[in-house]
């Protein structure tokens, strides 16, 4: 990695803090140079406009949750196998990835003003809806492209039900175990 890569991401999970923390409304380049602690000026420097920013955040929103789905066993090959992985990455992304994922709602928020930024977001959501389509066809699971679609869906508001405090705020594994279960039945039929 370069200078510049690493300073782009200190700066893109710099951003995404700041979301996580602030909201949209709270995002600007000094509020990054803040977090980040750098000298007020270097955010605008590497990323000149808010809409780079906001996009650079997007891509490193990407591949902070690939990262994390990387660490799993990939592809299940029983039901199972496939509840007990989306299990494991959904309890730690709502646990370790909680700020990554209030970020990413902020931005998704902030999308349907930006038809850009909405773009951005679109196909770096492909890639996720392609990894569970993957994982439903190792399965068997017919028309596992549109049920990939449902998949990621689901987990999405899952996601964002525990860490908006609906879901009470605390994370329950054998609940999660057996609302991911339930859902595989229904979508593998």
């Amino acid at each position: 990695m370069t200078a510049t890569t690493d300073r782009r991401t200190e700066l893109t999970d710099a951003a995404i803090a700041t979301l996580a923390e602030l909201g949209m409304r709270g995002l600007t380049h000094r509020a990054v140079d803040r977090a980040a602690g750098v000298a007020e000026g270097s955010t605008s420097y590497y990323f000149r406009t808010r809409e780079a920013l906001l996009e650079a955040t997007v891509a490193r929103l990407s591949d902070l949750t690939l990262s994390r789905m990387g660490a799993l066993p990939r592809p299940a090959t029983t039901l199972d196998g496939l509840a007990d992985m989306i299990t494991t990455w959904v309890s730690a992304m709502v646990t370790e990835g909680r700020a990554a994922l209030l970020a990413r709602y902020e931005l998704s928020l902030e999308a349907t003003r930006r038809p850009a930024l909405r773009e951005h977001l679109r196909r770096t959501g492909a890639v996720f809806r392609e990894l569970a389509t993957e994982q439903l066809v190792a399965i068997g699971t017919p028309d596992a492209e549109r049920r990939g679609r449902d998949l990621v869906a689901y987990l999405d508001g899952l996601m964002f039900d525990e860490v908006a405090g609906a879901g009470g705020g605390t994370l329950d594994r054998d609940r999660l175990a057996a609302a991911v279960r339930d859902l595989l039945g229904v979508l593998t039929g």
